[in-house]
């Protein structure tokens, strides 16, 4: 920032003027009652002190008028950032659905970020400029939160859960990365950087560290090594359902209700495969939980989301895809 202080960080991605103009927005109704609440408060005060001691004060009565404006102003004003909010709300929370994907793992204390193609990073994250990203997130151990300033952007990630942030980098540069969440005695030192890039420096740099493997081919070992592959047969033939095609996709249960598939609900049936049955189906599989590390279980989800039709193999090249159309639950 060349040695000058600012008041907030400069804004970095599409999102982040829309959260700034909400926040200002607030920022000045704010400001403004507090001012004309105060004013009012001295100047009634000075207006209607008691001037002599025995004087005594007029009653004064209702102003039906008065009351309905000082209703309606208010109400106008909170339905005028309710309806604002929840408009970049849903902008937040709603990634493209060209959007490159990105997993990332909260750990004490560092950030490690997995890429499709296979690319890792820890406290670092490479990303190209004009792109949507988004990051799917989880924690091996207790609840972080992944902050990112200057876009404007932060999540939690949880324990046990998948949770999402998505956002669009529009100039290049170096972006501060936090843990907005207190997560032990070395939280402070939980930070990294955000490196937004020009399309052909970040193919440059996919290039410069080419990985043995993608995500994909990582998680489609580990689903041989655990032998899921004997039970979730491409062919449906398998003691449990075929996990071709089905990601993005409702998934009938036992109970009679249905699921989406995401990756929240692959997560859960690895780890917890007997809280959702997927229908026509034996709960026999064993759980994973405590036999699996977070990095496996986030390869094997992606390999999972891979699988799109019968027949298809997992290519090594759609390691920088997210359109994969995979797999409902591992039961």
């Amino acid at each position: 920032m060349g040695g000058t202080f600012t008041l907030f960080p400069s804004q970095g991605s599409t999102l982040a003027g829309r959260v700034d103009n909400l926040y200002f927005f607030m920022l000045a109704v704010t400001l403004f009652f507090t001012v004309l609440v105060a004013a009012l408060v001295v100047i009634l005060a000075l207006k209607y002190r008691r001037k002599q001691a025995d004087q005594v004060g007029a009653n004064i009565h209702g102003s039906t008028a008065l009351e309905v404006i000082w209703t309606a102003i208010p109400l106008l004003i909170a339905m005028v950032m309710f309806v604002w909010g929840t408009n970049v709300y849903f902008a937040l929370a709603k990634p493209p659905a060209e959007a490159m994907e990105v997993y990332v793992i909260g750990k004490r204390w560092m950030w490690k970020a997995q890429h499709l193609t296979g690319h890792r990073e820890i406290n670092e994250l490479h990303i190209p400029v004009g792109r949507p990203v988004k990051l799917l997130i989880s924690s091996e151990d207790v609840i972080h939160s992944f902050y990112i300033p200057a876009f404007r952007q932060k999540m939690d990630a949880v324990p046990g859960k998948t949770t999402t942030m998505w956002f669009e980098a529009t100039k290049p540069g170096e972006y501060k990365l936090f843990c907005a969440e207190y997560c032990g005695t070395q939280h402070s030192g939980m930070i990294g950087k955000v490196v937004a890039m020009e399309p052909r420096a970040y193919q440059q740099w996919l290039a410069a560290g080419a990985p043995a493997g993608t995500l994909t081919s990582n998680g489609e070992q580990e689903f041989a090594t655990l032998g899921c592959v004997t039970c979730h047969r491409e062919d449906g033939k398998g003691r449990g359902p075929s996990l071709v095609g089905v990601f993005g996709k409702p998934q009938q249960l036992a109970d009679g209700s249905s699921v989406h598939v995401d990756e929240a609900y692959l997560r859960e049936s690895i780890l917890n495969p007997q809280a959702k049955m997927v229908a026509n189906h034996q709960p026999i599989m064993p759980t994973y939980q405590g036999q699996i590390s977070e990095d496996a279980l986030v390869s094997l989800i992606a390999y999972i989301k891979s699988l799109e039709k019968p027949g298809a193999t997992p290519a090594a090249g759609a390691a920088g895809t997210h359109e994969a159309a995979p797999a409902a639950g591992t039961h």
